[in-house]
């Protein structure tokens, strides 16, 4: 028997890699009485198969986990697209391990046998939700689950933007960029940009400016309830960029609002997951020369 009946299994986008561990890992869940789901994509890269296949929509409001593999990048894709829903995800990486995908190929099995029988940690991982006002256009709204960064263009001058934070005016900017990360998105692009490292159990949202023309605009920790609203004043040719899957085009007068999503990711992991190990692999802390 299985803690989950209905587990779907979504790939890296056109990998031909994944079909060997993906189509084990379908013949596993099957031996346990669970119904596999295929997404459509996943299901065109890896042969012929009998599991049934379905839109990432429908897997949203069928399963009740996701089993990811591939690499941070496809876990973020899929979070963002699953975050209306309910459904639990697990991450396995084809390479090194990742800071979502944790989970190796070499013992997946092992590891989600634990996690249908039940014997798993359960980490709640916040999204951000931002609106993006352009011109006189309605504002369009976007998901991420790293950060929305605002950077200069291929000009090369710098940007100048202002900065409230709910409702309060903070500063005004004159930078090659700012970077608004959640607690996941404080290991990606804000950490090369000098920000902080937040544990991903926090309620809260980093703010980095890149390359600040003032050296005392620093990075700032805000709580997860609040709004940010960054309107650009200096723009040139300025994008702001949504876990690099989607941009917008930045003008004078652009504004974009940042705050919490109201639907959290839910990940699951091995009893044994250790954030900190995980720090440690990937950063590369502790090593000798």
């Amino acid at each position: 028997m299985s803690l989950f009946k209905s587990v779907a299994l979504i790939g890296k986008y056109k990998s031909l890699e994944i079909a060997e561990p993906l189509l084990m890992l379908a013949r596993y869940l099957a031996e346990r009485g669970v119904e596999v789901k295929l997404d459509t994509l996943t299901a065109e890269h890896i042969g012929h198969n009998n599991h049934a296949v379905a839109s990432l929509e429908e897997i949203g409001a069928s399963c009740e986990l996701a089993i990811v593999i591939g690499g941070d990048g496809t876990m973020l894709n899929i979070a963002r697209t699953f975050a209306p829903y309910d459904v639990a995800l697990v991450g396995v990486n084809l390479g090194r391990l990742g800071f979502l995908t944790d989970l190796s190929t070499d013992t997946m099995i092992e590891s989600i046998g634990s996690i249908l029988d039940g014997d798993f940690v359960t980490e709640a991982r916040m999204l951000l939700e931002s609106e993006v006002a352009l011109d006189d256009e309605d504002g369009r709204k976007v998901l991420a689950f790293n950060d929305v960064c605002i950077n200069k263009g291929a000009d090369g001058g710098l940007i100048e933007l202002e900065v409230h934070i709910d409702g309060r005016f903070v500063y005004n900017l004159r930078s090659d960029g700012l970077i608004v990360a959640s607690p996941t998105g404080s290991t990606a692009y804000a950490l090369s940009s000098g920000g902080p490292i937040l544990h991903p159990s926090l309620n809260c949202i980093v703010l980095v400016p890149v390359s600040p023309h003032t050296l005392s605009n620093r990075p700032i920790v805000v709580g997860g309830e609040s709004v940010i609203e960054i309107t650009m004043h200096t723009s040139v040719d300025a994008r702001v960029h949504f876990d690099s899957h989607s941009h917008f085009d930045l003008g004078e007068g652009s504004r974009v609002v940042v705050q919490r999503c109201l639907h959290p990711i839910r990940l699951l992991h091995p009893p044994d997951h250790n954030y900190y190990h995980m720090l440690r692999e990937k950063l590369h802390w502790s090593e000798t020369l």
